[in-house]
């Protein structure tokens, strides 16, 4: 019993069936790890022992009753956006360091509708706002495969959880790569859906037309059976579309890697800051899925430079407007002893957000300002149908696209980046975000310093399934997955 967190959900699916250990036992064995190691991770905000070992119980419950589903009595965690009711949401911020959520998010409640067990919340960059999950109030989360440098972000902790075994799979939210960069970094599969597959209903936002959940977890296995749970049209959710769901896990052989056209944009490869790493990481697995019997095919994506100015109007403007409810009078940080309502709004907003939520909203509302929306985000908009339509283009002469997750390994922990350096490690991810698109990260193999390297493939609306089918095909050749680092290994 104590290597059941190097099982796989299906592993752990079948093994609550047979008996062979009860949710309680299993749940058990996650908090031990968790009061053991997170304390040199610092993955989890807040951990939810008491409500995890009731809702494991009432998992064993169903299941002796004959009532349960594959799902039942799997322990998950949540990235700390979602709301959980009676379990305080903080999103990383000082800002709702007390905010204990009256309700459920649609994410959190199909969770429990399908019997998983909430191990607890864990941490984030503040309101979803960076790529290295430092910005968090509750300080930095670290890499667990080397202490010292960053799990990437804005999921950060639910890639450093899964990373260090102290969580069997997770859920995040994507704005421009805040799935896929830190499953990169952390040597995880992560999928980032398509713009209106799950709910964001009870998602505390960013930027609404970019935000998006999904998994993340060690295998593309894994994240369909956390897809099967989190999919589905939501009335609460005026973005959620009503289209119908696959089973994630039924479809991940019906994909044939044999005849698959990948599109590899030569501008991709040709970004300065790509690490050398990262290229050769890259096209290794590229010439293995060649073998497997996909074909490369060159193509070009002629947008690319428009990427980071383009989601870097759209996504602070957003946020400017989204941040505007958090001004210490219904809910949230208040400032103390304020002389009257300006002297309220001003201390509280500059006391409860950090610096890079602060720069963003200044951002924002300089680019929605009289005088230079039109300038500015009217621009941006009409730059980001061109991208669309660019994606579009490429995907009439090819299946999925190929690119990097990220130009390089895992930063340092404090490593001197100023925001527009940190803002160009985005270039592979965030004009997925702007056309709505569903991506998937895989893991290739390390750079020179051990340090976890991640494939992303790019997918046509709607083709969740054939993303995860690719990569699990490519993960039952190769072994790269299955790679832990050595945190991961300590028992309890």
């Amino acid at each position: 019993m104590t290597d059941l967190h190097r099982l796989s959900i299906r592993e752990l699916s079948e093994g609550l069936a047979g008996s062979k250990f009860s949710s309680r036992e299993l749940t058990e064995h996650y908090l031990k790890r968790i009061a053991k190691i997170d304390a040199q991770v610092q993955s989890y905000v807040t951990v939810t022992p008491e409500q995890a070992l009731a809702q494991a119980d009432a998992a064993d419950a169903l299941r002796q009753s004959g009532m349960a589903n594959v799902l039942t009595g799997v322990p998950v965690a949540h990235k700390d956006i979602f709301c959980t009711h009676g379990i305080k949401t903080t999103a990383g911020s000082k800002m709702l360091d007390n905010f204990i959520s009256p309700y459920d998010a649609t994410v959190v409640a199909k969770g429990k509708v399908a019997g998983l067990v909430t191990l607890g919340k864990v941490n984030m960059d503040e309101f979803a706002m960076g790529s290295t999950s430092e910005s968090s109030y509750f300080g930095a989360t670290k890499n667990p495969w080397a202490l010292d440098h960053v799990p990437g972000g804005s999921s950060g902790g639910s890639a450093a959880a899964v990373a260090a075994d102290l969580a069997p799979f997770a859920t995040g939210t994507d704005t421009g790569g805040s799935i896929r960069q830190p499953a990169s970094f952390c040597g995880l599969t992560g999928l980032k859906p398509t713009y209106g597959r799950v709910s964001r209903f009870g998602m505390i936002a960013y930027a609404s037309s970019l935000d998006q959940g999904g998994p993340m977890a060690r295998s593309a296995e894994d994240c369909a059976y956390l897809m099967n749970g989190m999919a589905g049209h939501d009335d609460r959710d005026s973005t959620s579309v009503n289209k119908d769901v696959d089973d994630y896990v039924a479809n991940l052989n019906g994909t044939s890697v044999k005849g698959l056209r990948i599109g590899i944009p030569k501008q991709y490869f040709n970004v300065a800051g790509l690490d050398a790493d990262v290229k050769a990481r890259v096209e290794e697995s590229l010439k293995k899925l060649e073998e497997m019997g996909a074909t490369l095919v060159e193509i070009d994506l002629n947008m690319t430079d428009a990427y980071v100015p383009t989601y870097y109007l759209i996504a602070p403007a957003e946020a400017s407007s989204n941040l505007q409810r958090f001004d210490g009078v219904r809910y949230g940080y208040r400032c103390e002893n304020p002389v009257d309502l300006t002297d309220l709004y001003k201390r509280s907003r500059s006391e409860g957000f950090g610096p890079e939520v602060q720069r963003r909203i200044l951002i924002g509302t300089y680019a929605l300002s009289a005088g230079y929306y039109d300038a500015y985000y009217v621009k941006a908009q009409k730059v980001r149908r061109l991208i669309q339509q660019d994606f579009l283009k490429a995907f009439e002469s090819v299946d999925v696209i190929a690119a990097p997750s990220a130009p390089t390994t895992a930063y340092k922990i404090g490593a001197s980046l100023d925001p527009v350096e940190m803002y160009l490690g985005d270039i592979y991810t965030i004009a997925v975000n702007l056309a709505g698109l569903p991506a998937i990260n895989a893991p290739v193999g390390f750079d020179k310093d051990q340090l976890p390297v991640g494939l992303q493939l790019i997918g046509n609306y709607w083709s969740e399934s054939q993303l995860l089918s690719v990569v699990h095909q490519y993960q039952q050749a190769t072994d790269w997955h299955t790679k832990r680092a050595a945190i991961a290994e300590e028992t309890v």
